[in-house]
């Protein structure tokens, strides 16, 4: 039996297409029959939503779905894993979308040497197999180093036990399913998510005259100045005549109220993930994003539809003073690597 954890919605599609490429079918051919999918409820409410459409879809799949609400008090997490122990010991392989989570880090210190499969849940993944290639602690891209507090030297246990189970070894497998550009790492197989059950369920999508515009997180994680990426939207929204903006489910509904205040878009909270909106339709013509996943995953979404996929580089001066070193860098690379897109620069 093949068991995911998924806490996001983009990761759930990223299951899905995971067991339609064929890695997680059963003897019998039939993916939905081996495969069991474990939601670890987040609590903020437009995850939750999106993340309860996508349980739909999955289990119209045929697959089985078990929402867990893992994060519903103090006791919830000793409750989650004494729930879920004997189907972590029924499993096979564990697949799952985000190796940086405390949460699943700590349920990997259970698998012992299970085969192990990690799905996108965004540009992280890229950060994170280099990161095992060179050995070395398990931190996300926009975190600042430094001192670690008392909640990471707690968890400092469970981190470098997961590093562990992370790492290919002779008596277990680890796959990388992936849009992103990765360099594989020594023992890795990396496994290339086309899309392709997005594109077999959905569209092709009618297209509406204009752009529409994809929203990012970098002010929530710290990244980007407010100031700044509200008058980067307008200037980008008025010089490709978009008219929608398509809001990150991260984004913080007084940003997204000021955005639409100020540049009279539009502003729309999907009920599923990027990829199955655009896919759906109706879609502008163009799609204007900020360096993210979506650069990476639309063009797949979205091949053969004539959709114009276009990314804005970030300005330095962008950058808040609090921001990673690696900031910069890393999202030049997310850009730079992003294939069948347009380049725009960043707007003065």
């Amino acid at each position: 039996m093949n068991l995911a954890f998924v806490e996001s919605p983009v990761q759930l599609l990223n299951v899905l297409e995971w067991a339609h490429a064929g890695s997680g079918a059963a003897p019998t051919g039939d993916p939905a029959a081996d495969l069991t999918v474990v939601v670890l409820s987040p609590t903020d409410p437009m995850s939750r939503g999106q993340l309860r459409r996508m349980a739909e879809l999955a289990r119209g799949e045929g697959f089985t779905v078990r929402w867990q609400e893992a994060r519903g008090g103090a006791g919830a997490p000793l409750r989650t894993i004494r729930e879920l122990g004997p189907i972590l010991r029924r499993a096979e392989r564990i697949v799952i979308g985000d190796p940086f989570s405390r949460y699943v880090q700590l349920l990997l210190t259970l698998v012992g040497g299970k085969d192990l499969t990690v799905v996108d849940d965004g540009t992280a993944t890229m950060e994170f197999v280099a990161q095992v290639a060179r050995g070395e602690q398990l931190v996300r891209w926009h975190r600042r180093g430094g001192r670690r507090g008392p909640r990471e030297l707690v968890l400092a246990p469970v981190t470098f036990m997961a590093r562990r189970r992370l790492s290919p070894s002779r008596s277990r497998t680890v796959e990388v399913f992936t849009s992103m550009p990765v360099e594989p790492a020594p023992g890795i197989t990396v496994t290339v998510n086309g899309f392709a059950w997005t594109r077999e369920r959905f569209g092709p999508p009618t297209l509406t005259r204009g752009a529409d515009m994809v929203g990012t997180s970098l002010v929530e994680t710290g990244v980007v100045d407010l100031e700044q990426y509200l008058d980067a939207v307008a200037t980008l929204a008025r010089a490709h005549g978009a008219t929608r903006y398509f809001a990150h489910r991260r984004e913080s509904a007084d940003k997204l109220h000021r955005l639409a205040a100020e540049t009279g878009l539009e502003v729309v909270r999907p009920d599923l993930p990027l990829e199955l909106i655009a896919r759906r339709g109706p879609i502008g013509s163009t799609v204007l994003s900020f360096p993210s996943t979506v650069v990476h995953t639309l063009p797949l979404a979205l091949a053969g539809t004539g959709i114009k996929v276009a990314v804005c580089d970030i300005a330095p001066e962008w950058l808040r003073a609090s921001a990673s070193p690696r900031a910069q860098g890393f999202l030049a690379v997310v850009t730079g690597t992003a294939r069948d897109v347009h380049r725009l620069p960043a707007p003065a």
